[in-house]
């Protein structure tokens, strides 16, 4: 995985809990997805999941953990890899 030098963390995240994305780019295992081949297709362009957590990855930038309901699997993505599916609410309210 190749990051930006942005710190992303620095902003707030581009995608909040429960809102509907969709894959922009192919996502291939980079090692990290248990159960997969290093390099085997998680996702393509055009699949629509929803944002279940969002942690980060060496202090520098956002992961989306992303439930495809197609596939049944949850993928790590970064905000590059993601558009928001819909203008439509979250479906799990923020809590401040």
């Amino acid at each position: 995985m190749r990051l930006s030098e942005e710190i992303e963390i620095d902003s707030a995240p581009v995608f909040d809990l429960g809102n509907r994305v969709k894959v922009i780019k192919k996502l291939r295992n980079d090692g990290t997805f248990p159960g997969k081949d290093k390099g085997a297709l998680l996702a393509k362009p055009g699949d629509i999941g929803f944002v279940v957590s969002i942690g980060t990855y060496l202090q520098r930038a956002y992961i989306y953990s992303v439930h495809f309901l197609e596939s049944n699997q949850v993928v790590g993505c970064l905000s590059r890899e993601l558009e928001l599916a819909e203008d439509r609410p979250p479906l799990i309210e923020q809590v401040d």
